[in-house]
């Protein structure tokens, strides 16, 4: 099972965040069929939110949102506080050659576009409070700077953020995946900063270290080289989806009598596949009647 770990360092000036997403990954990228690159691009951003909803409280839910000119057309990722991501590409099976160094173009197949950040409290238990929207413009396209770039300029948080994931050629395609996040907090001494700065400059690939088997706890050890830490708390990550046979009943239910019944009468059911999950659910003739009576 996936775990991360939340940290703190120098008298809580420096808030760490650290997680191995290597199942949740491999999870996203078989329910989607996910090209090479787009696996990247929709690894990087699950692992991204689920760091970013480490720090939220009962009943919260974070998406972290791509919109972009790119061929992939978008991605969504979403967390909550127990830990489960879910996400998506809006073009699965988008592809662009390696770059020169023979890494993914992630940034190719985003392009330009803007970042956005959607914060929202009690939605699953009725409370329909206004979500909280933060946007950036993408300034690289690689994730885990945008994730950067907005906590600085859109939260006022200087922060590090490191994101990997390594594919292969063959089942499971997701050998490894994973990332950090390293918060400075006001108050910070600026001796501390220029060191954890150094470390991460020379910090080994995060998926080579994965591949080899290391934790949450290593890999903050690896952003912080000599500095002490203290573990605060630790969660597991999974790929968890919250649609479901009710869900589906309701969407269709939502859509109005006649809609229903234009279903009934050309496909005696409907079929509904969920864009988080790929979950497909199939609704009998009978459902669609039930949700007729309800209605009328």
């Amino acid at each position: 099972m996936d775990r991360l770990v939340l940290a703190t360092a120098a008298d809580s000036t420096v808030r760490l965040i650290a997680a191995v997403t290597s199942e949740t990954v491999s999870e996203a990228v078989r329910r989607h069929g996910t090209s090479p690159t787009a696996s990247a691009a929709m690894g990087r951003m699950l692992t991204g939110a689920a760091l970013m909803g480490a720090s939220l409280k009962d009943f919260d839910r974070l998406t972290a949102k791509i919109e972009c000119t790119g061929p992939i057309g978008g991605i969504i990722a979403e967390a909550n506080d127990k830990g489960h991501v879910r996400g998506y590409v809006k073009t699965p099976d988008v592809e662009l050659p390696a770059k020169t160094n023979g890494k993914f173009d992630v940034s190719g197949i985003i392009g330009e576009g803007t970042f956005y950040i959607i914060r929202e409290s009690g939605f699953d238990i009725g409370l329909h409070r206004e979500p909280y929207v933060g946007s950036v413009p993408i300034v690289s396209g690689e994730i885990a700077e945008d994730f950067a770039f907005y906590l600085a300029k859109s939260e006022q948080i200087p922060s590090a953020v490191l994101l990997g994931v390594l594919l292969q050629n063959s089942e499971p395609f997701v050998t490894a995946a994973g990332g950090v996040m390293v918060q400075m907090m006001p108050g910070v001494n600026e001796h501390i900063v220029t060191m954890i700065e150094d470390t991460i400059a020379h910090v080994p690939h995060l998926t080579s270290v994965i591949k080899e088997g290391a934790t949450p706890e290593e890999l903050i050890r690896l952003a912080l080289g000599d500095i002490k830490f203290e573990i605060l708390e630790e969660r597991e990550v999974q790929f968890r989806c919250n649609c479901s046979m009710e869900r589906a009943l309701s969407m269709i239910a939502a859509l109005g009598s006649q809609e229903v019944q234009s279903m009934l009468d050309e496909d005696n059911g409907a079929v509904m596949t969920c864009g988080f999950c790929s979950e497909i659910y199939q609704l009998s003739g009978d459902d669609l009647r039930e949700i007729l009576a309800v209605e009328s």
